[in-house]
């Protein structure tokens, strides 16, 4: 059976003839099985979304007669494709092709970005409020894998003109992209397409204007083709942006009989990484011919249904050296979902390891004429360490990067995030001027680069902490969340921002997920500090007190960890200990009072407020 989702929605059977029920809510019941497929679907969830206003017993009376309906539409078919029982629906993966992703056993289907200039299932929007949300959402997290597929393409192809046709199809998807753009344009010079070349170029340069956006890549005319094609390309970005890291195949130590035991594994791990803009995923057929910064080692044992997956990520420049080496072990359960998990931890954990290695290679070697890209680098440890003379000179080496290069995200994205630690650690000379400077760098960032993950959710966290306009700041941390959910720094933004709003259970849950997604963090002290608040705001202090002491072992100079901690023990009357925390935070922070502590707190509930200044006064902190 085959069934089209992009558009109008279609379901042929094996003859070609249609097989799509007539009610439109008998539609989105097939379509919501076909994208889950050839995982269960719960009645209650499908009750849910097409029936949320009704009853239980009506609804669940409305799907028994949608599911007669459905039989009767799939008719022969019904009993091959469709599974039945009393608590799920399940479409079986015999015989099924869905456009969004091809077959069911395998990925979604790089092709299927051809078709998405049609929002999916775009004649059912309406059904319900819940299906409407639904939609909305698949939507979003469909669009995030067909450009995850495609940006994996644009780095490990060694074709020209798979290159190109990569770039036309995410453009597709997202007209802004402007790697996409680099790739398309350095494509056609490279291929000796001259004229391809300079009207792709008119195309960016126009869709950049319209959006009222300053384009960054510049085409010089007068040149031949042949010394274009090197020097754009590498002008471009496509050599020299971000670093190069490569996945080698995961090797089996277990023998012949379980040889293919999670044979998706490197494609989801291209795909994780391949969401952090920084970093250029190459494929193991490329990475002997190529300057790679990283390699992604992996391997796995499995005993019945245990299985262990051990990851190093190494330094080819550094004679191979071990960066990180993690081990991951697991039930064998389902294999996709399983593979997508290790993936998104992977990601996770490798990403701020080589942030911080390829810094310190950056600051350790002496560049004639430093790229925006090398001098964003050196600034990163600076960032992470919080040592007053190294950061303030990250500061200046992110203003001299993006006065290099005025149209580069993530330099503008990271001095953003400079100025927010900046405030916090109360350093600024003039506070105001510093929160307003982070907040239009971190707009800044997101103009130049709309899907860039990371600058969405510092633009949020700029907007929430220092702004104190929480909800727009949670509406940015989830749609950074759907650009890249194997952010940490996304889930541990989220978090606080529930925490401002009082929803302090969903702050934990958000600011556990970073933690387990890379538990060993170069930010851990911060992951620390995040769920220390939440906690002591529902009056779990010793749990507090726990996260509170360790955050600021991690990093003895990170201020705010004090000002919670300092609250938590005076909630639990340890007096002596609050004496010695005290005096700690005033040595950062000597004008830290109660008053202050007030009018910096992004706290929006008042009994939250109450309950933070409370803790600060038991401690012996001044009012003002």
């Amino acid at each position: 059976m085959r069934i089209s989702l992009f558009g109008h929605m279609l379901a042929e059977g094996a003859d070609g003839r249609s097989v799509l029920p007539r009610s439109r809510k008998t539609r989105a019941i097939l379509a919501i099985l076909a994208l889950a497929a050839p995982r269960p679907v719960l009645r209650s969830q499908l009750t849910g979304l097409l029936w949320s206003s009704r009853g239980k017993e009506q609804a669940f009376a409305s799907l028994r007669q949608a599911v007669h309906e459905l039989q009767g539409a799939l008719g022969a078919h019904a009993t091959k494709v469709l599974r039945v029982d009393r608590n799920h629906l399940t479409l079986r993966d015999t015989c099924l092709w869905v456009d969004v992703r091809g077959s069911t056993s395998t990925p979604p289907d790089p092709d299927s970005s051809r078709s998405f200039r049609a929002p999916l299932l775009e004649d059912l929007y309406g059904l319900d409020p819940a299906f409407d949300h639904w939609l909305l959402e698949e939507r979003e997290r469909i669009e995030q894998q067909l450009r995850s597929l495609e940006q994996v393409t644009l780095a490990t192809s060694d074709e020209v003109h798979t290159r190109i046709a990569s770039a036309e199809r995410l453009l597709r998807i997202d007209p802004m992209h402007e790697e996409a753009w680099r790739a398309l344009i350095a494509g056609h010079l490279e291929s000796g397409d001259d004229d391809a070349a300079r009207s792709a170029y008119g195309h960016y340069v126009a869709a950049y204007t319209r959006a009222g956006l300053i384009p960054s890549i510049e085409l010089h005319a007068g040149a031949s083709a042949d010394s274009h094609r090197v020097a754009n390309r590498s002008k471009l970005g496509l050599l020299a942006k971000g670093v190069k890291l490569a996945v080698l195949p995961t090797r089996n130590l277990s023998g012949a009989h379980h040889e293919n035991t999670m044979p998706g594994l490197v494609d989801e791990v291209m795909a994780a990484v391949s969401r952090f803009r920084w970093i250029s995923c190459i494929g193991s057929a490329d990475h002997e011919r190529q300057d790679i910064d990283f390699v992604l080692d992996s391997a796995f044992q499995r005993a019945g249904t245990q299985i262990r997956l051990i990851v190093r990520l190494l330094d080819p420049q550094d004679g191979g050296a071990v960066v990180w080496a993690s081990s991951f072990d697991r039930e064998v359960g389902e294999e996709l979902s399983l593979q997508e998990e290790l993936a998104a931890e992977i990601a996770a954990q490798i990403d701020p390891e080589m942030l911080l290695r390829y810094g310190e290679r950056t600051l350790a070697t002496k560049l004639p004429e430093p790229t925006a890209f090398d001098l964003t680098m050196r600034a990163i440890p600076a960032i992470y360490r919080l040592e007053p003379i190294g950061f303030h000179a990250a500061g200046k080496s992110l203003a001299a990067a993006t006065s290099l290069d005025p149209g580069n995200a993530a330099a503008h994205a990271w001095w953003a995030y400079w100025h927010l630690f900046l405030v916090g650690q109360a350093w600024a000379k003039d506070s105001k001027a510093a929160t307003l400077r982070a907040g239009e760098l971190a707009e800044r960032a997101v103009t130049l680069d709309p899907g860039d993950a990371r600058a969405i959710t510092l633009v949020g966290h700029v907007r929430g902490f220092l702004h104190k306009r929480v909800e727009e700041a949670l509406s940015l941390h989830g749609k950074a969340l759907s650009l890249n959910p194997s952010l940490p720094l996304a889930w541990c933004f989220s978090g606080l921002a529930n925490s401002y709003l009082g929803r302090h259970t969903e702050a934990i849950e958000q600011i556990g997920r970073a933690q387990c997604l890379s538990p060993h963090d170069p930010h851990a002290f911060f992951f620390d500090m995040a769920l220390m608040m939440p906690y002591y705001l529902r009056h779990d202090f010793a749990i507090a007190a726990t996260f509170g002491r360790r955050a600021v072992e991690l990093n003895p100079g990170f201020s705010s960890t004090y000002k919670g901690y300092l609250a938590t023990l005076g909630q639990l009357g340890q007096d002596q200990e609050a004496a010695r925390i005290r005096a700690r935070l005033l040595a950062l922070e000597p004008a830290f009072s109660v008053s202050n502590a007030l009018q910096r707190s992004p706290l929006v509930l008042s009994e939250d407020r109450a309950l933070y200044a409370d803790g600060l006064r038991r401690a012996g902190l001044r009012e003002n």
